[in-house]
């Protein structure tokens, strides 16, 4: 009889144990997810008013240097202002 309580209490902390286990798995995997969302939006965001400010300085006719690599750049500007006759 006591082999079969003792037996009873291992087996209830054990599935105490996965339990836990596996909730906190769960809650750790929905956290990640919902940090990796927070990332990309704020990755998203960030592009678009990187292209935006480039759009905005290439359109008033400046030059504007994008970095392609460590070592290299190149020169954008509208072509609208290639196009405006020579004053």
């Amino acid at each position: 009889m006591k082999k079969i309580v003792i037996m009873v209490v291992i087996l209830s902390v054990l599935l105490v144990g996965a339990v836990g286990y596996i909730g906190f798995n769960f809650y750790s995997n929905a956290r990640y997810s919902q940090q990796v969302g927070i990332y990309n939006q704020g990755y998203n965001v960030g592009a678009g008013e990187t292209i935006a400010q480039i759009v905005e300085l290439a359109s008033t006719c400046q030059v504007v240097p994008i970095p392609v690599s460590e070592n290299q750049s190149i020169e954008m500007i509208a072509v609208a202002c290639l196009q405006q006759p020579a004053a």
